[in-house]
């Protein structure tokens, strides 16, 4: 620990993680993403064969997880890094053979392929993915940006020539530094250098890849709004009619929601978010708090604690996804509208 380091910010990974355990055993329907951040803290604490271990822990039901692509890269990386390398080749392989449509495996193990120098055979899972994910595609979605980043980055250190994809990197990237300086093999020169100005050149690159990676960081945990579909709603206010001032109507509580996060957009709050509920699991929370579900001073408390259980969604959508609301229309045309 640096001598400047407040202790109150060290984080005890391995405290983190058994929390994190004890809250997915009360919580099983949210165990997935609960389980992936306990190992996630276990591989910080280079509790490696622990981590393993919570990913062989959900594989072993993998007809229950919501994306059994993404635990089988993790634990792929993670092998990795305590010299399992045969049997981590062996997972991404498969993987590769049967392409996930979620960006996020392929982003890992094209890392994991990146960081270990095996350069071409990165460079070729991050094609293979842009491919199939992006073909056609007229606005990349947020979640494949880090496929064309990577992509990009992986082909500056094999000195290959900008291509199309390239160029979209290029446009997609806000940092005032461009990914050409930002993704230079001769950057790591300049670290070395005993000239002012080429250190502090560096440094200002590094400041804006720390920005970036703390935004994208930031963006799993946003302030979270209550989302209820029209079904859901239904059944609360029957249960609980004391609700009803809270949801006059269906159509009502979903414009509130729209408004509410573009009011707090527009105040500069970052990292919003959409939860979305359902009466078993609010009235599960409602006994756990030792309070009735018609307590209106419950809901707010519900929104945080489904978010901290990783069920957020980022808001706002892409212009041309699904709307958040469920209506299966693009965004733009329902209530980004």
């Amino acid at each position: 620990m640096r001598p400047d380091t407040p202790a109150e910010n060290v984080v005890d990974h391995t405290a983190e993680a058994a929390r994190l355990e004890r809250t997915a055993d009360r919580y099983p329907e949210d165990a997935e993403a609960l389980l992936l951040r306990a190992a996630a803290h276990l591989e910080l604490a280079d509790a490696r064969p622990a981590a393993t271990a919570l990913y062989d822990r959900l594989l072993a039901t993998p007809d229950t997880l919501e994306n059994a692509p993404l635990v089988r890269a993790l634990k792929a990386s993670n092998l990795w890094e305590y010299d399992h390398e045969a049997e981590a080749r062996a997972i991404i392989d498969g993987i590769r053979a049967t392409p996930p449509r979620d960006p996020a495996p392929w982003v890992i193990v094209a890392e994991s392929l990146e960081a270990h120098d095996e350069l071409e055979a990165a460079h070729d899972t991050f094609t293979e993915a842009t491919t199939l994910l992006l073909t056609d595609v007229a606005e990349p979605p947020y979640a494949t940006h880090p496929l064309l980043f990577g992509r990009h980055r992986v082909r500056r250190m094999l000195g290959l020539p900008h291509d199309d994809w390239d160029a979209r990197a290029d446009t997609l990237h806000s940092s005032p530094v461009s990914l050409d300086e930002l993704h230079d093999p001769k950057r790591v020169w300049s670290l070395g250098s005993d000239n002012p100005a080429e250190l502090e050149a560096e440094i200002s690159r590094l400041q804006a890849e720390l920005g970036a990676f703390r935004a994208a960081l930031s963006r799993p945990f946003p302030v979270a709004v209550l989302h209820w579909p029209a079904e859901e709603l239904s059944e609360l206010l029957s249960a609980y009619p004391e609700l009803a001032a809270e949801y006059p109507s269906h159509p009502e509580h979903l414009a509130t929601i729209e408004s509410s996060l573009r009011e707090l957009s527009t105040s500069g709050t970052p990292n919003l978010g959409i939860v979305t509920g359902t009466v078993p699991s609010y009235e599960a929370f409602a006994a756990s708090e030792g309070s009735s579900p018609s307590d209106t001073t419950l809901l707010p408390q519900y929104a945080t604690t489904l978010a901290a259980r990783g069920r957020a969604v980022a808001w706002p959508p892409q212009r041309t996804s699904d709307c958040w609301c469920g209506q299966n229309q693009p965004y733009d045309t329902c209530h980004g509208a």
